[in-house]
């Protein structure tokens, strides 16, 4: 009996064993296992980050060699901290702040200590790295951005910080991922997938090869290629324009919706957030409050649309039936309500809708307006069919595109004027403003160039974005299917007509393109200002939107000048020669062009900080740039004059700055 009990002893603890070893090896041996086995280093493989190229193939985005010196904090060991300082270029401080934040996210798991090396840097320290056990180089690539245009729509790419860590374990501590542009709204297409080997090590912490022969090791992924919808030479061109001013410019091709031009001045050089250096020029581009340079003005800054909004109230007019193209309403310098008078500028009288919009006339306007928000028996339901109407061209939304930043916009319905002055107390009057594109409407420049691609079609948009193609992936559906608006088809012609007269003999006759058939409306915004803490009226904003040609389309777009005076003065200029850029590729109104490079309003934007009294600029003589910024504007304009008309050396040199 003890005999038998022996035998099954030895049989039960020989089956344990066998339980024990079958877990630790096959059931608990697996890849997430060996994450967290302090016996085993894991080496990192990057993969390669996709190119980016515009529309017309040309490499915007490619990758340069970097390299990161790398440390496992439990394995270093006594070193001369101050000569491995010194070969980094760092304080020793640094040192300490760096090796202390690593030890406390983990001492068992490898860290970045000093990312992105140069070449001489990296050259410098490698022959030394014997000396400083516990750190090792690691080689990855960073973005070399092949222009230095466009930065608002690359973005940059930079580390990741512990809440992005927590949210997402694919990123470890060093690991970059975007941060702003298509770097961050295509980052999972852009950054592949990365590789890893497992390292056995011995109880002396000593590499000994390949965990199970590397078995579980896995290569790299690298990241798909994108193509997007940004014409190069025609963002470049918009940029140069809008040199020495302040505001957004966005183009969109209307029959696809594709983001052509998306500029947003002041502007800055993208190769700046770059390596070991970003974090410092990010800071100074950061703290920059007069020019903000990371503020996207194309589509965060929200300003009242002015005149263009006009063109909305008139189709609604014709849809609600309240109005007809013949109706006219007469303006005496502006439209007199209630003891107050929205005033106009000096034209024929009485108007019908044609000259309504290509005289710009407030009272025109304010008339069609008040006749849709009283259609109804309460103002209420009247508010709230205008809003619906507006809001089915995009505005008062983020549009649903694929851009990294954005705002809303506004547009009123009915429960704003019942919270500013309590549920059926206020009536058409109160909101007046609202007719010209003033009083509580506030649209973002994409979204204007969004409706005005609507005008074009007729009644119809597509969501506007900024991937054209994606290397073996076809681009979301969101963006080939057409948006309708609550327009009827019928109504839009004769609106297109005045927006044609517009250029014909009305506000924007100045800004003529021989030999293309523009579609367009000035605008002029009012501008206030916070000073401490007190309300002031800066000058007004210039604004434009059009699209040409007028039957067939190929471009629309929206230009919005800070402190431009009136629509046609700056933003009707610019719109016109970037219509004629895109459409012919050469320049024939070179006066034009000539006047928009000369003049600056940076004494405009200096005003809220000058400390001297400011207000409306009255005043038409305007501030040009010295003789020697002008040259080197019209330097640039030639160099890209001279690429545009040469495809064959633009292809021989692809990449090459704009």
């Amino acid at each position: 009996m003890r005999r038998f009990l022996l035998i099954v002893a030895i049989v039960a603890v020989g089956l344990i064993f066998l339980f024990r070893l079958f877990y630790l090896q096959i059931y608990n041996g697996g890849v997430q296992d060996l994450y967290e086995d302090n016996a085993i280093r894991k080496v990192y493989d990057y993969p390669k980050r996709g190119f980016v190229f515009d529309r017309n193939g040309e490499l915007l985005v490619s990758n340069q060699p970097s390299y990161d010196v790398m440390f496992i904090p439990r394995e270093v060991k006594p070193l001369d901290t101050l000569e491995f300082c010194n070969l980094l270029k760092i304080e020793k401080a640094r040192f300490t702040e760096i090796f202390q934040k690593a030890y406390h996210y983990s001492p068992w798991l490898p860290s970045v200590f000093i990312p992105h090396l140069s070449k001489e840097d990296y050259a410098s320290l490698q022959e030394k790295m014997r000396k400083f056990e516990g750190f090792y180089i690691q080689k990855r690539s960073l973005r070399h951005y092949q222009t230095t245009i466009g930065a608002n729509v690359l973005g940059d790419i930079g580390e990741v910080n512990d809440a992005i860590i927590a949210r997402d374990p694919y990123y470890k501590m060093g690991d970059l991922i975007g941060k702003q542009g298509i770097e961050i709204s295509y980052e999972q297409t852009l950054r592949g997938v990365k590789g890893i080997k497992f390292i056995q090590k011995d109880r002396f912490n000593r590499d000994l090869g390949p965990y199970k022969d590397g078995i579980y090791d896995t290569l790299p992924k690298p990241g798909s290629d994108i193509t997007i919808t940004i014409d190069a030479k025609l963002q470049a061109y918009g940029e140069l324009l809008m040199q020495d001013k302040h505001g957004g410019i966005i183009a969109i091709e209307p029959s696809s919706g594709e983001i052509l031009a998306m500029v947003s001045t002041p502007t800055y050089n993208p190769n700046l957030l770059v390596g070991r250096q970003r974090s410092v020029n990010f800071s100074k581009l950061y703290n920059d409050s007069i020019n903000k340079p990371l503020y996207d003005r194309g589509l965060q800054a929200m300003y009242p649309p002015g005149s263009p909004f006009k063109i909305l109230n008139a189709l609604i007019g014709l849809q609600e039936e309240v109005v007809t193209t013949q109706d006219r309403f007469y303006c005496s310098h502006g439209y007199s309500y209630g003891g107050r008078k929205m005033g106009c500028h000096g034209h024929p009288s009485p108007l019908a809708m044609n000259g309504g919009i290509y005289n710009s006339c407030n009272a025109y306007f304010a008339n069609v307006y008040r006749r849709i928000i009283d259609k109804t028996k309460s103002p209420a339901t009247g508010m709230d069919i205008w809003s619906n109407h507006v809001k089915s061209f995009g505005l008062g939304n983020y549009l649903n595109n694929d851009l990294s930043v954005g705002q809303p916009g506004k547009i009123p319905n009915s429960k704003t004027y019942d919270q500013l002055y309590g549920k059926n107390r206020w009536g058409s009057t109160f909101n007046l403003s609202n007719a010209i594109g003033q009083g509580e409407v506030l649209t973002t420049p994409i979204q204007l160039a969004n409706m005005t691609a609507a005008i074009a079609n007729r009644g119809y948009y597509y969501t506007p974005h900024i991937i054209k193609n994606i290397e073996g992936h076809k681009i979301d559906t969101k963006y080939t299917t057409p948006n309708h608006t609550t327009i009827n088809k019928e109504h839009f012609e004769p609106i297109i007509q005045g927006m044609f007269d517009v250029y014909n003999h009305g506000t924007a006759a100045s800004v003529q393109i021989k030999g293309i058939e523009i579609c367009g409306k000035t605008g002029t915004a009012e501008n206030f200002v916070k000073v401490n803490g007190e309300r002031m009226q800066l000058t007004d904003h210039s604004i434009f939107i059009a699209f040409a040609p007028k039957d067939n389309p190929k471009i629309a777009l929206a230009v919005f000048v800070e402190n431009g005076y009136w629509g046609a003065r700056f933003a009707g200029k610019i719109a016109s020669l970037m219509i004629e850029k895109y459409i012919n590729e050469t320049i024939t109104r070179t006066d034009m062009e000539d006047w928009i490079l000369w003049h600056t309003l940076e004494h405009e934007y200096a005003k809220p900080y000058s400390g001297k009294p400011f207000g409306i600029n009255k005043n038409t003589t305007l501030e040009l740039v010295d003789e020697t910024e002008y040259k080197h504007l019209k330097e640039l304009l030639n160099q890209l004059n001279n690429k545009s008309k040469s495809p064959e050396e633009s292809k021989k040199n692809q990449g090459a700055n704009l």
